[in-house]
């Protein structure tokens, strides 16, 4: 081989060495890439279905509100599809296999989340794209989403709550485009779980991954949702709103064994009502606008009602007590219904009910009157001319006046024995109903709870 030759063959090695180093840059392989229009599907039959890979991770709750039935989410969302007409092969760039794209140069799929109630999309924005060798793109970003779910607050705040978030195209069909899931439901809730971030209100139970399409105009669309189910964690609401409902029943229960006479028992019932009712404007901030109310609502507005009907049968007592210092007689219907029948309902025995209700002493009385008749007869028939007798007849007549009084006085006595007995069943029945109503709404709340 001759001197000329081997130089210019060491020659052109070494321009050659020097142009592969020239093309080994994102630069080169970026300029001689084809990018086609971003407003059409990168397809090069237009037959072919475009398959969008999706996948989703769950970050955290942001919110649940209730009262607008809206969930806040931030999730790890990716999206992968294939452009055919941007593909190289990586041994004539260096081994570059991927590279970083902007928006504007590549088409994107139409992707679009059914559920979602705001519009302005407040994540961080995230305008590069991964382009593989094969033409194969990827997106990842976080997503902040604000989307619809439907409440079912009947057993609040022991409640689980299910809520949806749909993936879909809104322009290309399923003969456009079809969606298709990366994981399965066990592997996004075993990564969801991995890096859920809780703030203490609401705990992941499950995530369910299913495609689901959907038809709108006679056209079909394929889309994949997210079923989350969610569990209220429920210890702030028993320290705050349970247990200092069922303290201020109880109080409310044991306050009617205070005594009768006493305007403590009415004053005490009207604090607890004054209390439970705020405690009533707590519940209500708290609960969405629905057409099934909680069970708890119901029950703290039927004991609502029990406590308001409690202040009235102590109204009714009170007015009793103050007619048994002002009615001379006991009406006829009181004797006959309340001291005979309920009586023997609320089962009030003993000396003071033998006979409606009270211990009667009219046979007592009516032999009293008849030996107050037999000595004024013969008062009349002494004669008044003995001086002894004379003396006699004034001291009997006192004696039958004070006689007179205490059978006055007796009567009198009886007739407030029977305004009292009256009241004691009045108030005995006020309890046992009240008893009764709270026992069976706690039977039932724990039952709905429970299951």
């Amino acid at each position: 081989m001759s001197p000329h030759t081997l130089i210019l063959l060491l020659t052109s090695t070494l321009f050659g060495v020097n142009y592969c180093q020239l093309n080994c840059s994102f630069d080169n392989l970026f300029n001689n890439l084809t990018f086609p229009d971003t407003h059409i599907r990168p397809v090069k039959n237009w037959t072919t279905v475009t398959e969008i890979n999706i996948g989703m991770i769950l970050y955290t709750i942001v919110k649940l509100d209730t009262s607008l039935q809206s969930l806040t989410t931030l999730v790890w969302f990716s999206m992968t599809w294939k452009n055919e007409f941007l593909q190289w092969d990586p041994k004539r760039y260096c081994s570059i296999e991927q590279i970083l794209l902007s928006d504007d140069n590549i088409w994107k799929p139409d992707m679009y989340i059914y559920e979602r109630i705001e519009g302005e999309d407040k994540s961080s924005v995230m305008p590069f794209y991964i382009l593989n060798h094969d033409g194969v793109i990827k997106s990842a970003v976080p997503l902040r989403i604000v989307s619809s779910c439907k409440l079912d607050i009947l057993k609040f705040p022991f409640d689980t709550q299910k809520c949806n978030l749909t993936f879909g195209p809104y322009i290309h069909s399923v003969k456009d485009i079809i969606m298709i899931n990366q994981s399965n439901s066990a592997e996004v809730l075993r990564k969801s779980l991995a890096i859920f971030v809780s703030k203490g209100d609401w705990n992941l139970l499950d995530i369910t991954v299913a495609k689901n399409p959907v038809k709108a105009n006679e056209i079909a669309y394929s889309s994949i949702y997210y079923e989350i189910t969610l569990k209220r964690v429920a210890v702030v609401y028993i320290l705050t709103l349970i247990a200092p409902a069922c303290l201020m029943i109880f109080l409310d229960i044991a306050s009617m064994f205070i005594q009768m006479e006493s305007g403590e028992r009415l004053a005490f019932k009207i604090t607890i009502v004054l209390g439970f009712s705020v405690l009533l404007l707590i519940l209500n901030s708290m609960l969405p606008t629905s057409n099934v109310p909680p069970i708890l609502g119901i029950f703290c507005c039927v004991c609502m009602a029990v406590m308001v009907i409690s202040i009235m049968g102590c109204i009714a007592i009170s007015y009793m007590i103050t007619l048994s210092e002002t009615q001379p007689t006991v009406p006829s219907w009181i004797k006959s219904w309340i001291l005979g029948y309920l009586a023997r309902v609320v089962c009030f025995k003993g000396k003071s009910f033998m006979k409606y209700g009270i211990n009667i002493s009219e046979a007592e009385t009516h032999d009293n009157k008849r030996v107050l008749g037999e000595e004024t007869k013969r008062k009349k028939s002494v004669k008044e001319d003995c001086i002894e007798v004379k003396l006699l007849k004034k001291l009997l007549l006192e004696i039958l006046k004070i006689h007179t009084e205490i059978i006055n006085s007796r009567e009198k006595d009886d007739i407030k024995t029977e305004w009292h007995a009256a009241a004691l069943v009045v108030d005995r029945l006020v309890l046992i109903i009240y008893l009764l109503i709270v026992v069976i709404l706690f039977a039932a709340v724990l039952i709905i709870w429970l299951i």
